[in-house]
């Protein structure tokens, strides 16, 4: 969903109108003040949409925060006054701080042309010698970039389920898993949530896929024309990022959190949510902080990450399909040539 934005601002030069021709000497002095202008208006832009949002958020959502700050209180008072203190924020917060800071050391594509690229070519050389002593074949020549985007998906995945998983169980064994909105009860009564989000975001989907450089944008797999293998294999590791995304920040963090601070949990959460984004367009990262509080509502309002997620993997397909289709480079073949 927020790779619309990103598409947005690495193209917006080409969606802003002609300006008229002036003279030289108008056009030096003119460019700087129009230049910052132009920088302005684009660092100022998320603060406006947020102001233009927030009465939306809180119509739709105040009586789910309320519900949630009422728990909440409730669950300190009895707390406090058992005396005993609540780990749960402590736990949480470091398990965060370690899942972030290994997914950005060690989760990105210079770890996997440093230690992942060379195993794979000593398989591939021994595969070349005795063909018929491997299990799995590898041809990097063929699936270097697929290769890559396997251990990006992969340590998303472990870092965000396996690590956090793990560690609240050892620390909380009482704690069940399937409450960090994984239970699917309930989950056919909040379908028109997911609809209405999709009716909202598909026609934008189909406004921005005119533009003239967005079949070249999308899928960021650049080989997925080449095969259906291809373009499964990629939307197969793209989706399993997301839910395992959901799962880490509106499971987890939502579901660790909820009873110690209430509503405050879901703008707690935007935090290291919109941090993830960093790197990327400034839009992008601008528009996590309000898809975080939609999802992280949502979630909260149906103890379920599937509406989120659902919509999540809706719109990246359809930009990827679409996509393809405007430079008709849809696959033509399962395995390709």
């Amino acid at each position: 969903m927020l790779n619309l934005g990103s598409w947005l601002v690495a193209h917006v030069d080409r969606l802003r109108p002609l300006q008229p021709p002036l003279s030289d000497v108008s056009s030096r002095l003119a460019g700087p003040s129009s230049a910052l202008g132009s920088t302005v208006l684009k660092a100022l832009f998320p603060v406006i949409a947020y102001i233009a949002l927030a009465p939306v958020l809180w119509l739709f959502f105040r009586r789910t925060w309320r519900e949630l700050d009422v728990e909440a209180h409730e669950h300190q008072r009895r707390t406090l006054a058992a005396g005993g203190y609540d780990r749960r924020p402590a736990v949480l917060f470091t398990i965060t701080a370690v899942v972030l800071m290994l997914q950005q050391y060690y989760g990105g594509r210079a770890v996997y042309d440093e230690h992942i690229r060379p195993w794979l070519r000593e398989i591939e050389l021994a595969q070349a010698l005795s063909p018929a002593g491997t299990l799995l074949p590898v041809s990097l020549r063929r699936y270097d970039e697929l290769y890559g985007y396997v251990w990006w998906s992969f340590t998303r995945v472990f870092g965000y389920v396996a690590i956090p998983m793990v560690a609240w169980k050892a620390c909380f064994p009482k704690d069940s898993l399937l409450d960090m909105g994984l239970r699917v009860r309930g989950l056919a009564k909040h379908a028109w949530i997911y609809l209405l989000c999709l009716a909202v975001v598909v026609p934008a989907v189909f406004v921005v896929a005119s533009a003239p450089d967005f079949g070249t944008y999308y899928p960021f797999y650049k080989q997925s024309s080449r095969s259906w293998f291809d373009l499964i294999a990629w939307e197969t590791m793209y989706f399993a990022q997301f839910f395992a995304l959901e799962i880490f920040f509106r499971g987890f963090w939502l579901a660790g959190l909820r009873h110690t601070l209430g509503s405050g949990a879901i703008f707690a959460m935007i935090v290291p949510y919109c941090m993830i984004h960093f790197g990327k367009p400034y839009l992008e990262a601008a528009g996590a902080v309000v898809a975080g509080i939609a999802l992280g509502s949502l979630a909260m309002r149906t103890k379920s990450i599937y509406s989120g997620f659902l919509v999540h993997v809706t719109i990246a397909l359809l930009m990827d399909l679409v996509a393809l289709s405007n430079r008709g480079a849809l696959p033509r073949s399962f395995w390709g040539t």
